[in-house]
């Protein structure tokens, strides 16, 4: 980047974010601890469908850096407004969004993970990290956490904490970054978070109709997730929250029911853990 950015009275995280967001990367300030600030009034106690550690967004909309990647922006105006002001004051980091940039950063948590990307995968723009250090190539892909020991995929969905430009070419995502990722997926279909649900009505049958609607019913969850083609995560949560509407009091959903769909969330790149987050947060919007 040649851009030059004046530094605002607002302190050097600004200042950065400012500068990085002239070049197209979206930013997002990070308290101390590398977390993101926590929900805005609105989204009090992740109403909106986010995840409790607001990692993950819901389906708000907010002014404030309240939903940590969902948050990241280029718009100057946006940074520098009212609502962005105290976030920027107390912030200890500025962090960046890589999929909004159309980069994935490969996190290398310790000296065995690094001795292993140098070993297997193609050189690129590495950034020091405290434990290890960032490979950045070009090219986006889903977020992915722990496809090895200390081997963290950080794209599409994540955030990453800006440490700086970094040094070597950067290239483009190989394929062996991408394998990561389908590996991982691959394992966690093999088992679907189970999620405890409400006890069975009667024998176990839809009331509403025949047992076919049912059946009916989650084959076109299964394929309204699977055929998202961005905001995933709103996706699977409102589909979560129509099924449990339906279906969740009467006691006719089973661990099968549930499996296919946590499956096909799964598949479109959320992890287990997001899935039964998701899950818990449109039981506890409808009541149950």
């Amino acid at each position: 980047m040649t851009h030059s950015i004046p530094i605002r009275r607002d302190g050097r995280h600004l200042a950065t974010a400012l500068y990085l967001a002239a070049g197209n990367v979206p930013v997002l300030p990070l308290r101390a601890g590398k977390g993101p600030f926590g929900n805005c009034p609105d989204c009090a106690d992740n109403a909106c469908g986010g995840r409790p550690n607001m990692k993950t967004p819901g389906t708000c909309r907010c002014p404030q850096p309240c939903h940590a990647w969902a948050a990241a922006t280029t718009a100057p105006a946006t940074l520098q407004s009212p609502a962005w002001a105290k976030a920027w004051r107390q912030a200890h980091a500025v962090a960046y969004h890589p999929g909004g940039a159309g980069l994935t950063v490969v996190d290398l948590d310790n000296a065995d993970a690094v001795t292993w990307a140098r070993e297997t995968l193609p050189a690129t723009r590495t950034v020091p990290t405290t434990r290890g250090e960032h490979w950045i190539y070009r090219g986006a892909m889903r977020s992915v956490n722990g496809v090895r020991d200390g081997v963290d995929i950080k794209s599409s969905m994540s955030y990453a904490r800006w440490l700086g430009p970094g040094a070597g070419t950067m290239t483009d995502l190989p394929e062996a970054v991408r394998a990561l990722a389908i590996m991982e997926s691959s394992t966690a279909r093999e088992a679907p978070q189970a999620i405890a649900m409400p006890a069975r009505a009667g024998d176990g049958e839809c009331p509403h109709r025949m047992p076919a609607y049912l059946d009916r019913g989650i084959a076109m969850a299964e394929q309204r997730i699977t055929e998202a083609r961005s905001a995933v995560h709103t996706t699977v949560y409102r589909t979560f929250l129509a099924v449990l509407s339906a279906h969740g009091r009467c006691g006719c959903l089973t661990d099968t029911h549930i499996a296919r769909l946590f499956t096909a969330a799964q598949a479109k790149g959320e992890g287990p853990r997001h899935c039964a987050d998701a899950w818990a947060n449109a039981r506890t919007a409808l009541g149950m």
